[in-house]
């Protein structure tokens, strides 16, 4: 077998089977310092004797394992029962595989882990192990259970944070480590419940970071660890030898679904800032840039004069945005946010995305074959023009599907470039037409039948005309899709 083809053989999985799987994954974890955990606190060496090599990570577990719960989370659907016609390619067409029947309903379960981060009972856990859930429950390692409220769910993070439910006592947490202080070859150990066979700790290193590649978020910014990581531990806790949380748990690369010790965690630094907006009631708020970055390249590195691709090159900048105000240029080299060197877009948008709003962010840049420090004071993306949400209805193509006016905020909560303009589709309702045609959160709609599509105005007054004919153009991903559909 060739190498190109062992290496499509290998996917990512991410550790939970989500809602409506049979497993997904979670942690048991404490946040008390214990004497003997703080007294570990010390520099980083390689053990100098047997003695040494024989100590226990017992301690940093004893911690660490009461703030690490048990996430259930259930979620209730409608299904309506199978027809004979139902793979007929002709009821396909006109009923969208939905078949005939009154609805029932139907239970989903998943299982999963996460960390209490806060002693109200405050918990992170991964978005996708909560994912459409309407109930959701948590067990403390002594086995006690308690409802739970989504007090904030972001796909893009693939993080969720949750509420226990009227708390009558203060609950174990864990502190935050400063993630961007790991190193590779620290010890790190791993808190979940693989395959539910109940609280289990693994133990390994930090075996890479920044890690930018692994296609599970929004932000890809990763901690590769070797520890093993199972179905079951998605939520779950990656803790430091001073007992902290470094990371909480996330995927797997792997060939048949089980740990290969390749894992990934999302960095805490990361996870703070989530939860932080959860607790204030805010809600998620990250710096906007204002400007769009291109990976360097062997080929354009030598166009610049580089002896290697580092850093990443200023393509495009929004006007008025933060990145014009504070003096950058189309071509600049970025090298640097805060003395961390980004390496690519991923990188860069992690580590500008974690400094702290109101806070001045140092970039350093390479210009005409110099290098120069550039400050930009950070800011949240403005909405203008307003969002102005509609909810299409009717027997348009777009039936089912809430569209935004393009801002710099709305787009930075979809993903997409901030300099965009237009009208971008927001939400999809499940089994719609939108839906069953395909239309995607993220799409761009330009035209429809001819008209240009500015507002969301524009687009509902078009959708609610009796049209035999959609001619639809849409963008998305940076590519036009034009496409005729009959009414």
């Amino acid at each position: 077998m060739s190498l190109s083809k062992k290496l499509a053989i290998l996917t990512v999985v991410a550790v939970a089977a989500g809602v409506g799987g049979a497993l997904s994954d979670y942690v048991l974890s404490s946040g008390v310092t214990t004497k003997a955990v703080a007294a570990s606190a010390t520099a980083s060496r390689v053990p100098a004797s047997k003695a040494e090599m024989q100590l226990s990570f017992s301690p940093v577990v004893d911690a660490a394992a009461p703030a690490v719960v048990n996430v259930y989370a259930t979620r209730r659907v409608q299904q309506r029962a199978r027809s004979p016609f139902f793979d007929d390619p002709f009821f396909e067409r006109f009923f969208g595989g939905n078949g005939f029947g009154q609805p029932r309903e139907r239970v989903e379960r998943s299982l999963g882990s996460g960390v209490i981060v806060d002693p109200s009972g405050v918990i992170v856990t991964n978005h996708h192990v909560i994912k459409g859930a309407t109930e959701v429950r948590v067990a403390l390692a002594d086995r006690t259970e308690f409802d739970a409220d989504i007090i904030l769910d972001e796909e893009r993070t693939d993080l969720a944070i949750l509420k226990i439910r009227d708390p009558k006592q203060a609950f174990p947490s864990l502190p935050f480590a400063d993630s961007d202080e790991l190193k590779v070859g620290d010890l790190v150990l791993a808190i979940g419940n693989p395959f539910g066979v109940g609280q289990t700790v693994t133990s390994g290193i930090v075996s890479a970071l920044a890690r930018t590649h692994v296609g599970i978020s929004n932000y890809q910014f990763f901690i590769q660890t070797d520890a093993a990581i199972n179905p079951g531990n998605s939520g779950g806790a990656l803790v430091d030898m001073n007992g902290r949380l470094v990371g909480v748990n996330t995927a797997i690369f792997s060939r048949s679904g089980g740990s290969n010790g390749i894992g990934f965690a999302i960095p805490a630094n990361m996870v703070r800032l989530v939860a932080e907006g959860a607790i204030s009631g805010k809600g998620i708020e990250r710096a906007w840039f204002g400007g769009s970055l291109q990976m360097v390249t062997a080929d354009i590195a030598e166009g610049l004069g580089l002896d290697r691709p580092r850093g990443v090159l200023v393509t495009a900048l929004d006007e008025d945005g933060p990145a014009e105000e504070a003096g950058l240029e189309v071509g600049d080299l970025l090298l640097q946010v805060n003395g961390k060197d980004v390496d690519s877009p991923d990188a860069f948008e992690y580590r500008y995305a974690t400094v702290k709003l109101g806070a001045e962010a140092e970039l350093t840049i390479l210009r005409d074959g110099r290098e120069k420090v550039l400050t930009v004071r950070t800011a949240t993306a403005p909405e203008r023009p307003p969002r102005d949400a509609v909810l299409i209805d009717g027997y348009s193509p777009f039936g089912g599907a809430t569209v935004y006016n393009l801002s710099p905020a709305v787009a930075q909560e979809l993903g997409l470039d901030t300099g965009l303009k237009g009208v971008v589709v927001a939400k999809v309702e499940q089994g719609s037409t939108a839906d069953r045609l395909g239309v995607r959160v993220g799409d761009i709609i330009r035209r429809l039948n001819g008209e240009v599509i500015r507002t969301t105005r524009v687009l509902e007054i078009l959708t609610e005309q009796n049209f035999r004919l959609w001619r639809m153009e849409i963008e998305r991903n940076g590519q036009t899709i034009k496409t005729t559909i009959s009414g």
